[in-house]
């Protein structure tokens, strides 16, 4: 007893955040509960971020009944490429990605081909509940499938790598590059066996990661270095989820962003319950860092000033950057 004491209080000391931690002090202290909606259902997130001018994958149709499971012919007519995901869906279920045609037939990322029955089956399963939140009806959402830009080639397993950064009252805390690999099956879903690599917010320069809650340096499957690489466009990456807050009104966030090789950034959707395997990916807990931004909050209000999205970028490269902005 004494021993997981001293690990805890180890823990502590180091700024690591608990799930109990996370959902008191954070989840529901600055998430309103009737805000929730926003960013639990991809749909209302997307057009959200639409009429705010941010940039979303296209959205080519949505399918809300079982008779309208006919009008998928329709929607994706002759595209040779889509994503087919649940409006409610979390951590990456129920998620089917079609990368090519093959014949009558369609392919999948991970090559396995599929027949157009069997998209509708997916569909079906969709509609019923089997991967929302709580089980409830959901709607399918069928959209553009991103092209990751090349620089994810070698440090990459099929599919598409995404940065998560994770958002306090506007203020970037985070960031994570999550990498698929052969056993995620092309998802960048942590719990499915993808990889989280730290970002330096400051520069935008992975750092070591993370896979199956062990610290790696090397991709699994390309054999690469996963630390190291610049990411493009940082700083549009840090305005785009610093102004999520705006967009969504929801205080504690997780932002979930890529990088299309033809579109450039874009926002795929927002988590109201980001998980905390990032403060491994990142070798530094989130605790200190979301008590800095609260002490600015204050220090901000005293004086009644409100900082503008490129303003609180700023102000967290400059306190939570690992590499020296001048460096």
């Amino acid at each position: 007893m004494f021993g997981l004491w001293k690990t805890w209080k180890a823990l502590e000391a180091k700024g690591i955040m608990g799930i109990n931690r996370r959902n008191a002090d954070y989840v529901l202290k600055y998430n309103k509960r009737n805000l929730y909606p926003i960013v639990d259902d991809k749909i209302i997130t997307k057009n959200r971020a639409i009429e705010a001018g941010i940039a979303v994958p296209e959205m080519y149709g949505i399918i809300d009944t079982e008779k309208g499971i006919e009008k998928l012919r329709e929607i994706i007519a002759d595209r040779p490429d889509f994503v087919v995901k649940p409006a409610q869906g979390a951590g990456g279920d129920g998620i089917l990605v079609i990368a090519d045609r093959f014949e009558d037939k369609y392919k999948t990322v991970s090559g396995k081909i599929i027949s157009h029955e069997e998209i509708e089956q997916q569909i079906s399963s969709i509609l019923s509940g089997l991967y929302s939140l709580g089980g409830l009806r959901d709607r399918a959402l069928i959209e553009y499938r991103v092209t990751p830009d090349q620089i994810f080639k070698s440090i990459s397993y099929e599919g598409v790598p995404d940065i998560r950064i994770i958002v306090l009252m506007g203020y970037p805390v985070m960031a994570m590059l999550r990498l698929p690999t052969r056993q995620s099956g092309g998802k960048a879903n942590l719990h499915q066996g993808a990889i989280g690599v730290g970002v330096d917010l400051a520069t935008g320069i992975t750092l070591r990661g993370t896979w199956l809650n062990n610290k790696i340096s090397k991709h699994p499957d390309t054999a690469n270095a996963v630390d190291g690489v610049q990411l493009p466009n940082w700083d549009g990456f840090m305005t785009l989820a610093a102004g999520c807050y705006e967009l969504c009104g929801l205080g504690y966030i997780g932002v979930d962003m890529v990088l299309d090789q033809e579109k450039g950034p874009l926002i795929l959707e927002l988590n109201a319950r980001p998980g905390l395997n990032i403060q491994i990916a990142n070798d530094c807990g989130l605790t200190h860092r979301a008590h800095a931004i609260e002490a600015r909050l204050a220090e901000l209000k005293e004086k009644g000033i409100k900082e503008t999205p490129e303003e609180r970028v700023r102000f967290s490269q400059s306190l939570f950057g690992h590499v020296s902005l001048s460096d």
